[in-house]
């Protein structure tokens, strides 16, 4: 098997978070329910076989995507392949900062899976192309870096919308259960209505639907280390207005309650076995 993570460097650093290889793996299971985690992505396929989005309850195949595609923000999980048998390249972009690369606000692919090609056209089937071609996986995240600095020209010199959309990221994940909305609308300097349309563009969701969706990855994360359970202790300590609240989210944003998705989960964070 082959896993490398590559974190780029400025000015494409500030855009994407991490550009992923791997190839060869083998988990015991084919499919995977990946909960909300506030990125966006771009996934490249180096074989010819289709992948396949599942529907959540029944796991059957509902959409298929070939050779390159893209993945919103997401506020619903999504039942996708385990990696058995892939090749792929992922990149993943910084939070809040996808809009550079894309050619219409994030909100219009929120819980949605693109071909790429109907988004980059033709330049995405030309990288994949020199990809195939590439004799080190090095080589691959060069072309790709080459690729998405070229997409962005000019826009890697942050403007003030994302400057303040980057720095509104920020502020909600840096500790989610004390982050107000009010308190950092008064700090950007724009009034409600278009701070809140300038965030959905960017990011793809609603500042309000952002914050729900970090305090989910908290729960998850310190589902990660907690061993004895005190639910509404643990609700209060996530943010939650109560252990009602934390389960009813939980569930909206997994399809699991809290206790189900500790029986089910593996070490891999977000990704839960299903079959």
């Amino acid at each position: 098997m082959i896993f490398q993570l590559h974190r780029p460097v400025f000015p494409l650093n500030d855009f994407v978070e991490s550009l992923i290889y791997y190839e060869g793996m083998t988990p015991p299971h084919t499919l995977d329910r990946f909960l909300p985690d506030g990125n966006t992505e771009l996934i490249i396929s180096l074989l010819d076989e289709p992948q396949f989005i599942h529907d959540n309850v029944t796991l059957q195949a509902v959409q298929s995507c070939h050779r390159s595609w893209v993945s919103g923000v997401r506020t619903q999980p999504i039942t996708i392949p385990s990696g058995r048998g892939s090749r792929m390249l992922v990149v993943r972009f910084q939070k809040g900062a996808a809009r550079t690369f894309y050619p219409f606000p994030m909100n219009e692919i929120m819980d949605t899976v693109v071909n790429a090609d109907l988004i980059f056209g033709n330049s995405i089937l030309s990288l994949r192309e020199q990809l195939l071609e590439a004799r080190s996986v090095d080589a691959i995240f060069h072309l790709v870096e080459c690729f998405l600095l070229k997409r962005a020209g000019d826009r890697v010199h942050h403007d003030g919308p994302l400057r303040c959309v980057g720095f509104s990221v920020d502020y909600l994940s840096r500790d989610p259960n004390e982050a107000r909305l009010q308190h950092l609308t008064e700090q950007v300097g724009y009034s409600q209505k278009h701070f809140i349309g300038l965030f959905k563009k960017q990011v793809g969701v609603t500042p309000k639907q952002y914050l729900r969706i970090l305090r989910f990855q908290k729960a998850v994360r310190g589902l990660e280390t907690a061993s004895d359970f005190d639910w509404a202790g643990f609700a209060l300590q996530n943010g939650f207005y109560d252990q009602a609240h934390f389960i009813n989210d939980f569930r909206n944003f997994s399809g699991f309650s809290p206790t189900e998705y500790l029986r089910l989960k593996t070490s891999a964070l977000n990704y839960v076995p299903v079959m």
